[in-house]
């Protein structure tokens, strides 16, 4: 029977793998990734990021804001919705957006729910609650929750996860 490796030491396993990764790479010549933000500028840039994935969200019936849309997404994208189902593509995902979304509602993030950590070596986890309006700026009538996982290669930020969960009316609303 195989004995179940301990925490410390799988860590240490996950730390001499990742070790000798960014050692193949200076050895390769690739520079090694540099850190991430920390603090509020990692918050601040994960806001900036969400505020272009929903601008574009809000405005995807325009065929240049679905392709800015897409852009944020990388092509493996998992999307996990917990009255939708889960996709795995970004183009499934897309094709989901074009039919329930464009034209149709309007995303806020609900003011200060937004909350962001780094996940080292990979990007950020943004972490928020989201409110679902009338495209016209009309009444909001949803809520929900979600979890977007952004992965940073290079300059580039990408969303390989979402999660939006918790689906349900917006308080006060008829």
């Amino acid at each position: 029977m195989f004995a179940r490796a301990s925490k410390a030491a799988r860590a240490a396993r996950c730390t001499a793998v990742a070790i000798a990764a960014m050692s193949a790479a200076v050895a390769a010549g690739q520079p090694a990734a540099p850190p991430l933000p920390e603090g509020q500028a990692l918050t601040d840039l994960v806001a900036g990021l969400d505020t272009q994935l929903f601008d574009s969200f809000n405005r995807c019936a325009d065929p240049a804001q679905l392709a800015r849309h897409a852009a944020l997404f990388d092509e493996k994208v998992e999307f996990y919705h917990d009255r939708g189902g889960v996709t795995w593509t970004r183009e499934r995902m897309l094709e989901n957006t074009r039919r329930n979304v464009c034209g149709k509602i309007r995303r806020e993030l609900v003011q200060g729910s937004l909350r962001v950590y780094p996940l080292p070596g990979f990007g950020a986890m943004e972490i928020g609650e989201h409110r679902f309006c009338a495209p016209d700026g009309g009444a909001c009538a949803g809520r929900g929750e979600f979890v977007v996982l952004w992965h940073r290669d290079g300059d580039a930020w990408r969303a390989t996860r979402v999660l939006s969960y918790a689906h349900r009316a917006e308080p006060g609303a008829r």
